[in-house]
């Protein structure tokens, strides 16, 4: 699978459960270790859960094994690493306070910035 169908799955597999708020990144710009970050909002620890876990399934059905996955014991933000997809399941309170989304922008905008003053 290439990178935009695994994108696919992984926001398919969100929308499942009923993932809120979805948004992808395009990360490979600004590094090497995975070209797009998915992060979805979840209302409970139970939510936050099954959501990663029914990626995690879905993935894996599609031959796209996980290479980790971190934070299940909390449940409050779950991480999980697909290789060239990262996942970032997140309770709203959680996600307000890292705002990944604003951090993951802000370092585009500054490269661009690099980049058009050469």
């Amino acid at each position: 699978m290439d990178i935009n169908e695994i994108t696919a799955a992984v926001v398919d597999a969100l929308e499942d459960i009923k993932g809120q708020d979805i948004v992808v990144l395009d990360t490979s710009p600004l590094t090497s270790m995975f070209d797009r970050m998915v992060i979805a909002s979840a209302d409970s620890t139970r939510q936050t859960k099954a959501l990663a876990h029914n990626v995690q399934e879905k993935l894996k059905e599609k031959g796209v094994p996980d290479q980790g996955i971190e934070g299940l014991a909390s449940g409050e933000w779950v991480l999980l690493d697909l290789g060239s997809v990262v996942v970032h399941v997140m309770q709203p309170a959680v996600r307000q306070y890292y705002n990944l989304e604003e951090l993951w922008s802000a370092a585009q905008d500054q490269r661009n910035k690099r980049n058009a003053t050469g």
